[in-house]
């Protein structure tokens, strides 16, 4: 790998062939360091080219380059699939112009708290601790653009920094891959936990109406033991009488065997819900940490070795509309055709048959289209003869899995 490092800092001691190094600025116990002033800190294009792609890729996210571009008057600013989006943006760092001076502005607007908290770094040890700190954190890119344009920062600690971001992206693969694996566990127990409360609700209501049902009877029961006399005019009276009452034992022992059964059956109602209420929980910061990898990996998604569709042309059913530009990119350098319908949300539904029809597969998130979009796409492709795949979740990772089986 060639060097990190910047190309136009002042040189120092042990630099790599090529390359000057930064002085290491020694502080004396007995004076404190004088505050590092944000004028002090390399700008962007200072840097060399070698750190631009990790910078653009870990530290900004494909929204906001596109609101750059946009700015920088690029028409396909917000058409443009992630991959030529991130490149404008390596090269706009390397220039000394209005668009590196706007990205060089972005990054430091972005991530001031970051770099507020490690200008009060006097020495490279204790930026290179802040770094430290900033990965065990979460706090990656504001870290990572505070430690690279930091005036203490020495070739050892731009490896180092460097090297910890570039081992994420090998990183967060597998991670994410786990992940997910909880994820589709959490959600098949989740769904197991719905259809248990499901069942257990619908008992409930028929032991209330059965109670209702029983307090009425035991209430005819009780008017007539009240219009029962008080002394037998026949020999056939007490017999009747002592019989409704047998009958009114029974059914209040009954109520309150159903009572208690009923009391039972609330007690495990409330922890299921708890529970699910657990699982939902988890399932959400699962979901949030996988959003977390893909940003992270974003910018390496060059690295990943597309399948191979043979052409085939893919309808996405629902999902979010930010990861439409990325699910493209994903399907077409992986040979294959893609096109989109969001289930009826803005597009008219009459356009799905249509669609259909022109699809090899059909693939649709279950956790981001409506119930009634998913059933229409399930009916229309059995009617076209056409594969469909439901999806977990509306993740890349999750429709990068799918693409991958449909190519075996």
């Amino acid at each position: 790998m060639g060097s990190v490092l910047s190309a136009n800092r002042p040189g120092g001691s042990g630099a790599l062939p090529g390359v000057t190094l930064p002085p290491v600025r020694a502080t004396s116990p007995a004076t404190p360091a004088p505050a590092i002033s944000s004028h002090s800190r390399d700008r962007v294009w200072d840097l060399s080219p070698n750190l631009h792609c990790s910078i653009v890729g870990t530290c900004l996210t494909t929204g906001e380059l596109r609101q750059l571009l946009a700015k920088l008057g690029n028409a396909d600013a917000k058409t443009a699939t992630a991959h030529p989006v991130h490149y404008r943006g390596v090269t706009a760092a390397g220039r000394n112009d209005v668009a590196g001076k706007l990205l060089n502005k972005l990054l430091d607007r972005k991530h001031a708290t970051a770099i507020k908290r490690f200008g009060r770094a006097r020495s490279q040890a204790e930026v290179a601790a802040l770094w430290r700190e900033a990965m065990d954190g979460g706090d990656i890119p504001g870290g990572y653009w505070a430690t690279i344009s930091h005036p203490l920062t020495g070739e050892e600690l731009v490896r180092e920094a460097f090297s910890d971001v570039h081992m994420l992206s090998h990183l967060v693969g597998s991670a994410s891959r786990l992940d997910i694996a909880r994820l589709r566990q959490l959600e098949s127990q989740l769904g197991e936990r719905d259809e248990t409360i499901a069942r257990q609700q619908a008992r409930l209501r028929r032991a209330a109406a059965e109670l209702a049902e029983r307090a009425e009877r035991i209430a005819g029961l009780e008017a007539g033991r009240a219009t029962l006399p008080h002394t037998a005019t026949t020999t056939r009276e007490p017999d009747a009488s002592d019989a409704l009452m047998r009958k009114l034992q029974l059914a209040e022992e009954r109520v309150a065997d159903a009572l208690a059964h009923l009391r039972d059956r609330e007690d495990r109602l409330r922890g299921s819900e708890e529970r699910c209420g657990e699982l939902e929980r988890e399932n959400e910061a699962l979901r949030g940490e996988i959003a977390a990898c893909e940003r992270l990996a974003a910018p390496h998604i060059d690295d990943v070795a597309p399948v191979d569709l043979g052409g085939s042309r893919v309808l996405y059913v629902g999902g979010r509309p930010g990861h439409v530009d990325r699910l493209r990119d994903l399907t077409e350098r992986s040979g294959g055709n893609f096109f989109t319908h969001d289930g009826g949300v803005e597009a008219s539904a009459k356009l799905l048959p249509g669609l259909i029809a022109q699809a090899d597969v059909v693939l649709f998130p279950v956790d981001c289209v409506s119930h009634a979009a998913a059933e229409r796409v399930k009916r229309h492709c059995r009617e076209a003869d056409k594969p469909f795949v439901p999806l977990r979740s509306a993740s890349v990772a999750t429709f990068a899995a799918a693409l991958q089986h449909l190519a075996t």
